[in-house]
């Protein structure tokens, strides 16, 4: 099962100082659509479009083969020894929605069908010989030490100017990349805001130094009221015994000024350690 090829050799008449354009028809008359794939032994010469692609049962597709622009211009007698390979295999079921690539790599080499074309350089004035029926098995040269490789995909220029470019049959799914955003992240930001709100190691010096300071003045003024304290119990006991009980119950309770140094500590300790 293969599928049929007119021309079965490709004519390209000088002069090959601008591209020369030569099409191939390619029809399927088998009851199984057919996947196709063309291949020449100098990829860096020649344009196809498209190089790969389906064929459903009685259809048929044209491919362009584009001669790139030669900046020297061949010998009058010399020879062309280019070549094209026309490789073509049917779909099975089992592989009804796989691409081209796929199909080509899952099938044996045994159901690969394939049909070599001849490249020949006329001269400006030359017509094309004549090309046999469809029906005839196109003549099979031998290579053995030719390589064809699927040419490159390359940009050509139609009549009218514009670049079109060649199509994309690898039916791959294209993914989109997303340009790296400059804006700073949240955690950046966090992070910049809290070292701004601390304090600078000098800020943070005076300010223990401050806290040293009041501490020491807290504690003369505890030494100072303790000994106020003692003076005051001495004097009580000679007092009468109605007296000491309102002067001890007087002084029972706790002095404004410890509860207020006592706050202050607690206050510097949680600031400086939590």
């Amino acid at each position: 099962m293969s599928v049929e090829i007119d021309p079965q050799e490709l004519s390209f008449q000088r002069p090959f100082n601008q591209e020369v354009c030569q099409v191939l028809h390619l029809h399927n008359y088998n009851e199984e659509p057919l996947v196709f794939k063309v291949k020449t032994t100098a990829p860096k010469h020649y344009c196809v479009r498209p190089n790969s692609g389906r064929i459903e049962p009685g259809k048929g597709t044209d491919v362009q083969v584009l001669l790139q622009a030669m900046k020297e211009e061949p010998a009058p007698d010399a020879k062309c020894k280019d070549k094209f390979l026309v490789q073509s295999v049917a779909v099975t079921k089992d592989m009804e929605f796989a691409n081209v690539t796929s199909i080509f790599e899952k099938s044996s080499k045994s159901s690969v069908v394939e049909r070599k074309i001849r490249v020949t350089w006329l001269a400006p004035n030359a017509e094309p010989k004549e090309q046999s029926h469809l029906d005839d098995e196109p003549p099979a040269y031998p290579s053995p030490s030719a390589t064809y490789e699927t040419p490159a995909p390359r940009k050509t220029t139609a009549e009218q100017g514009s670049p079109i470019p060649p199509p994309d049959f690898s039916e791959k799914p294209k993914t989109e990349s997303s340009p790296p955003s400059n804006e700073p992240s949240s955690f950046t930001c966090a992070k910049a805001a809290v070292m701004n709100s601390l304090p600078s190691s000098d800020d943070l010096k005076a300010q223990l130094a401050d806290a040293n300071a009041q501490i020491q003045r807290l504690k003369e003024r505890l030494a100072d009221q303790g000994l106020r304290q003692r003076k005051t119990g001495g004097e009580a006991k000679a007092a009468p015994a109605t007296m000491q009980q309102t002067h001890t119950q007087g002084e029972t309770g706790v002095p404004l000024q410890i509860v207020a140094g006592l706050c202050l500590i607690s206050f510097l300790i949680a600031y400086f350690f939590f």
